[in-house]
């Protein structure tokens, strides 16, 4: 197994934050890992975007063109990386897409995230949601590790918020339409 992806989209939606869990939970799922993020020097409201690798076996080069599957966030991000998705998976949110992705030679998901976390009344389970509707579709991670992961990106003050989270992605795992 080897999944490449790119999660991308505006500062302060938990982009880096979800590659960084993806990335702690594929260790603890022992496979190899790369996670690279690329930001701007804005903590919120600039673009951010991670590259995350998850193999069986060794990787590489962490430097990617092309993605297993693309994750994003805002319509800046739909624009320059839904080109760049092998056939393979794009999910997005429809929150600030204004035009949805065109192509019909890859797997396409709309997962209403934003508006589900308006539901749960927490914006910043926003990117749990998201994380659980992609391992709804591709399960390359248990959610076990995904918990335990959690623990590993989080400070110890709020650890308080893992049952929430993981109620996050038990709600974005829902969302996602077969």
């Amino acid at each position: 197994m080897k999944e490449e992806m790119i999660i991308a989209g505006f500062g302060g939606q938990g982009v880096l934050s979800m590659g960084k869990i993806l990335a702690y939970s594929g260790l603890m799922d022992d496979k190899e890992v790369t996670w690279m993020p690329s930001y701007g020097p804005e903590q919120r409201g600039g673009t951010a975007n991670v590259t995350v690798i998850l193999s069986d076996d060794r990787i590489s080069s962490p430097i990617l063109n092309m993605y297993d599957t693309a994750i994003v966030l805002n319509q800046q991000s739909l624009d320059r990386f839904e080109s760049q998705v092998k056939p393979g998976v794009l999910i997005y949110d429809s929150y600030g897409i204004h035009n949805p992705p065109t192509r019909t030679d890859i797997n396409v998901y709309c997962i209403n995230a934003m508006e589900a976390s308006f539901e749960m009344k927490n914006g910043k389970a926003f990117n749990m949601i998201v994380l659980g509707a992609y391992l709804k579709i591709k399960p390359v991670v248990s959610i076990e590790n995904v918990l335990a992961g959690l623990k590993k990106a989080l400070p110890e003050r709020h650890w308080n918020l893992i049952p929430l989270n993981e109620e996050a992605l038990k709600k974005g795992m829902s969302l996602v339409k077969e």
